[in-house]
């Protein structure tokens, strides 16, 4: 008799085990993860597929005006300058991806992705200006996917809606470029050369969640109507504050998300491990309550470089 008690005892403890594992594992991959590289740079992942965004590594010493810091003792570039990889701090941080997802075409966007592309095989997805120049780096026709915005593609475990966009209104709204590279330009190139053409925006599907992404504080606002994520990376910059009504607009047009996350916001002349302590203070924490003022219920989360943020 003990020792059947014993034996149905172990059964149930074994059963609860399993049942308690298993739950564990799906609440796991029910959630997702999103580690912040800084500029408009991200990698995300399910557990399933990892997808990097605008992974700028490298955060060149730019110049020497403001948002350089006399502390940085690295050599100082020129935007005549070619550009130059970073590739040991590039090696520690990034380790595998999927797919790239590549907003437009500048070099603070696009130009750690030739090494990247290559280092881990990813699909690249982006415009005719971002294929041609990666074209020139000597990356795969089969790993390029060109796009213009009205795509919605299917993937293995992930699909994808790219979305028409427009770039942030810099110079006091004095920007436009609408230069393209239509046929592979002459790499490498410098700085200076990693032109805009055309801008995007992503909506991307995983398992349990949707993100809509910005590299840029612009948006076309017919484009989004009917959009509804649950999480929205939105472009948080000073140039948001030429454009009319921008929080309200972008946060109505999305359906007042649950979790906002900035991007974009911080100085990127600046290496990892300095402080963005005025960037927080004089761009995010005025977001953030803009934010509680138009949508109560959204919760924004004020990311810190390579920081992982994990949401169920």
């Amino acid at each position: 008799m003990k020792i059947s008690r014993l034996k149905s005892s172990l059964f149930c403890c074994f059963f609860l085990f399993a049942f308690l594992t298993s739950f564990n594992a799906e609440a796991q991959n029910d959630s997702i993860h999103l580690r912040y590289f800084g500029t408009a740079g991200w990698e995300i992942t399910d557990g399933t597929i990892t997808v990097l965004i605008d992974p700028y590594i490298t955060r060149l010493k730019l110049g020497t005006g403001p948002g350089v810091s006399a502390k940085d003792t690295r050599k100082t570039v020129l935007r005549s300058d070619i550009f130059v990889s970073d590739t040991l701090l590039i090696d520690s941080l990034i380790t595998k991806a999927d797919f790239i997802l590549v907003h437009h075409s500048h070099f603070d966007h696009l130009s750690d992705v030739p090494y990247i592309a290559k280092k881990t095989g990813a699909k690249v997805i982006g415009t005719e200006t971002t294929r041609n120049i990666l074209r020139g780096y000597g990356i795969p026709e089969e790993q390029l996917y060109p796009v213009r915005g009205g795509e919605d593609y299917q993937f293995e475990n992930f699909s994808l809606q790219v979305i028409p966009s427009i770039h942030s209104a810099l110079n006091d709204k004095h920007y436009i470029d609408s230069r393209t590279y239509t046929e592979t330009p002459k790499t490498p190139l410098k700085v200076s050369e990693f032109i805009e053409g055309g801008s995007l925006m992503f909506l991307a599907r995983f398992k349990k969640h949707t993100i809509l992404t910005m590299a840029s504080m612009n948006f076309v606002e017919r484009e989004l109507v009917g959009q509804k994520p649950d999480i929205l990376l939105a472009g948080v910059n000073r140039s948001q504050l030429g454009l009319y009504n921008y929080n309200e607009r972008l946060l109505a047009v999305t359906n007042y998300p649950k979790i906002v996350i900035p991007t974009h916001w911080d100085n990127f002349r600046l290496p990892y491990g300095f402080s963005q302590r005025s960037g927080v203070e004089q761009k995010l924490i005025p977001f953030q309550k803009d934010v509680k003022r138009i949508s109560p219920e959204t919760k924004v989360i004020i990311p810190k470089h390579l920081g992982t943020i994990s949401l169920e």
